[in-house]
């Protein structure tokens, strides 16, 4: 029974040194490899039984809330709407947050695999950009495809999608560095190899031209900067940067100009009237006819079409859309919280935003966290920031990064402090 157990260990580790890479590229590989993930962490529970531990995960209070969430909307789709596939896609949505606890809970324990899942993390982090970067100069990236045809750049994708996950990846890259920079026997040398770092990576996604994973990535590095004292010069050196960089993004890549000044003003001034604003108001509107149970699993998809939820809100946006209302019935309300209302009801949004606080208690790097905890803290917590606009919760790729960073986050909670990093030292916060 040991040696099955730990063979499903060794599977489950080398499944999560997989991980990183899948997501880059192989989105199917990626699910499959977080399916494989959950199940191996339920037979591992299972072979190795309540008296040795192996369901001590389940006890603890984020998962106690992630299962209740997932229950509560389990039941919604049940009771009000279990066809077009919903009923089974609610019971499986359970299976990427049991992959986060196999990594949090189980295989990333050893601190040998959790440094190398995190070195590799950080790996396809840099790669992501350095891809960025060889479009923004050479106009093609290393698989010589152009910039999107809006002028924004792709990245190592043929649509500019590589943003989203590298705001999430940069805060661990950045805090990584950090960790690595307390040896450092200069302070001086120090501060000015962080500030480089982080003025070159607030510019690497400036580059990159999407609004809000540029927002999200900026209000992460200040969370680093909050509860990491040295960070503190080198966000203020990027936030004083930020204008220059801007422009400098106007010679280099006008697109990405284009988004973030032109396209951001005209979307914040008339937000009611942009296409987020409208798909908000349109998902408040199904809401409001479903205040209780929601309309069951992937609500927005299939609902969006009734006639009956064509019309605005006064406080939000009470005008026709230019090209129709069916022009919002896109695949989600693009908000996780959203998304939570519209398929389960208030109840199910207050069952999510629960979840979502008992995960970020359960990784709060604390007063002495160490910066590699307080990366991982801060990517969770931009991950699941409610003003922001987002894919799908468990669209992959990007909420399998969410998924693999949580897990990686939940593994470092409870490692020695020296884990082959110095700990880096939060000093009160002043």
């Amino acid at each position: 029974m040991s040696f099955s157990a730990s063979t499903l260990t060794r599977v489950g580790r080398w499944a999560t040194m997989i991980l990183p890479l899948a997501l880059t590229h192989v989105r199917v590989a990626g699910e499959a490899d977080l399916d494989l993930l959950a199940i191996l962490l339920l037979l591992h529970s299972a072979m190795i039984g309540r008296q040795q531990g192996g369901w001590d995960w389940f006890r603890e209070p984020w998962v106690v809330a992630t299962f209740c969430w997932w229950g509560w909307q389990v039941l919604c789709t049940l009771w009000v709407s279990p066809g077009h596939g919903a009923l089974v896609q609610s019971l499986l949505a359970i299976r990427f947050p049991l992959a986060a606890a196999a990594m949090g809970c189980w295989v990333l324990r050893d601190a040998v695999w959790r440094r190398r899942v995190l070195w590799l993390t950080c790996a396809c982090g840099l790669y992501i950009a350095l891809q960025i970067l060889v479009q923004a100069v050479f106009g093609r990236n290393l698989f010589g495809i152009p910039r999107f045809h809006d002028g924004t750049l792709t990245g190592p994708y043929e649509h500019p999608r590589a943003a989203a996950p590298l705001s999430r990846l940069v805060l661990p890259l950045l805090m990584v560095g950090c960790a690595m920079a307390e040896e450092a026997r200069s302070r001086l040398m120090r501060t000015l190899g962080l500030c480089a770092a982080t003025v070159l990576a607030v510019g690497v996604m400036v580059l990159a031209g999407q609004r809000m994973p540029l927002a999200l990535s900026l209000l992460g590095i200040g969370v680093c900067a909050l509860l990491y004292r040295p960070m503190r010069p080198a966000a203020l050196a990027a936030a004083a940067m930020l204008p220059a960089l801007v422009l400098v993004a106007r010679i280099f890549s006008p697109g990405s100009f284009f988004h973030l000044v032109t396209l951001a003003r005209q979307q914040l001034t008339h937000f009611g009237q942009s296409p987020y604003g409208e798909i908000y108001t349109h998902a408040v509107v199904m809401a409001q006819a479903h205040p209780w149970l929601g309309q069951g699993y992937d609500a927005y998809r299939h609902y969006c079409s009734d006639p009956s939820t064509f019309h605005g809100l006064s406080w939000l946006s009470d005008a026709v859309p230019e090209k129709g209302w069916f022009d919002l019935c896109v695949q989600h309300p693009h908000s996780h919280y959203l998304q939570a209302l519209v398929n389960s009801g208030v109840p199910g949004l207050l069952l999510f935003t629960l979840m979502v606080a008992t995960w970020l208690k359960t990784i709060w790097p604390g007063q002495n966290g160490r910066a590699v905890s307080i990366g991982l803290f801060a990517a969770v917590l931009i991950q699941e920031w409610p003003i922001a606009s987002t894919s799908d919760f468990l669209n992959l790729p990007l909420s399998g990064w969410g998924f693999l960073l949580l897990g990686l986050a939940l593994a470092y909670r409870a490692s020695p402090r020296q884990d082959g990093f110095q700990a880096g030292g939060v000093r009160p916060i002043s």
